[in-house]
Formats: structure tokens, C-alpha cells, sequence
């Protein structure tokens, strides 16, 4: 469960930004994870309040945007959404290998006091 290892990093990250900017509480960490990241939101809502405990971050909330998976159809020009298994262009039929978005995993914003 590589999961709760994301979430440690990230709690440290908000913890340390925030002490960084003067604060001393985090109220909110916002993260944005794509579909096709290999992480599951769940699991890391699951690890957020144990891993916060005894920090500045403790009794703070987790917002998680997950982010679908586009690719780009050179045919067509366009973006399209995916799912996991295929990649086609619904306009086309071309098969895309150039994802686009869905990959994410990044910290979008910290609310801090």
C-alpha cells in the first residue's frame, strides 16, 4: 500500500509549509490524483487521519479531485476521455498512445492559520 507512503509525504510537505509561512495549523490539504496514476483515493483517505495525528495537521480534512484520463487523437486533433483499458478516439478509431491527463499527483493547495 504505497498509498500511506504519498500520504506521509504529503502531510510533511503541508506541515513544513505551513511552518515555513508562519503558520501553525493546516485546516485542508487538496490534492489532484488522475485516473491513471496507480494510487487509490481511497486508500490514501483512509491513512490521512492516522498519519496526521500528533501534527499541526491533525483534525485537518483531505479533498481529493481526481482527474480523468484524456489522450489525443493526432487524426481527429482532439482530446478524448479514456478508461483503463483502451485508448480509442470515439470519433476515429484511431488508437492513441499520447495520454494527456490522468497521471496527476500533486498537491493543489494547503489551507493554513
Amino acid at each position: 500500500m504505497h498509498e500511506v507512503g504519498i500520504m506521509q509525504e504529503a502531510v510533511r510537505l503541508a506541515v513544513e509549509k505551513a511552518a515555513a509561512s508562519g503558520g501553525t495549523r493546516v485546516h485542508c490539504l487538496r490534492l489532484r490524483v488522475g485516473k491513471m496514476s496507480g494510487v487509490v483515493p481511497d486508500s490514501m483517505r483512509f491513512a490521512f487521519d492516522m498519519i496526521c495525528q500528533g501534527t499541526t495537521a491533525e483534525g485537518a480534512t483531505l479533498e481529493i479531485e481526481e482527474v480523468p484520463a484524456r489522450c489525443w487523437c493526432a487524426r481527429c486533433e482532439a482530446e478524448f476521455p479514456v478508461n483503463e483499458l483502451l485508448n480509442e478516439c470515439p470519433q476515429c478509431h484511431e488508437f492513441s498512445h499520447d495520454l494527456r491527463g490522468g497521471r496527476e499527483l500533486e498537491i493543489a493547495s494547503v489551507e493554513i492559520s
